[in-house]
């Protein structure tokens, strides 16, 4: 609530026969310099208003904020580019570049293939099963 207001509404309350003596403020006011120090004062106040607005300011939304800085998938594009090439590169070179580019870790290695195991089978055949025969036991 200003000052002005308050003055005023203080002035309807007070008894109508009775009058003050004029107050410090009336005094201040009527003195010669009193308009140039309440201009001052003024302007002091407005300036330190007009310091924290900012002329022409839109407002943003805050969805199209989001949009403008989410990230984007440019997955799509690449593929395109990537199977636009006419070069294919030969399977030994591919293979080279990705074990140089594998990391050390465990996790970044390959799993390693099984050997498969060839099916055990005897070294001797029929025949040299019944020739030891023949010999060990003395059967024809």
């Amino acid at each position: 609530m200003s000052a002005s207001l308050l003055r005023r509404g203080l002035e309807l309350l007070e008894a109508p026969g009775r009058r003050e003596a004029p107050s410090r403020l009336q005094r201040q006011r009527d003195s010669p310099g009193a308009a140039g120090t309440a201009r001052r004062r003024k302007r002091r106040m407005e300036t330190g208003r007009n310091k924290t607005t900012i002329k022409g300011r839109v407002v943003k939304s805050a969805i199209e904020e989001y949009h403008k800085k989410k990230a984007v998938n440019h997955l799509r594009e690449n593929l395109q580019y990537m199977l636009k090439g006419r070069f294919i590169a030969d399977k030994a070179t591919t293979e080279q570049i990705l074990v140089q580019n594998r990391g050390r870790k465990a996790k970044d290695q390959p799993p390693k293939k099984a050997v498969k195991k060839k099916p055990e089978g005897t070294v001797f055949t029929e025949e040299d099963f019944r020739k030891f025969e023949r010999e060990y036991f003395g059967r024809p």
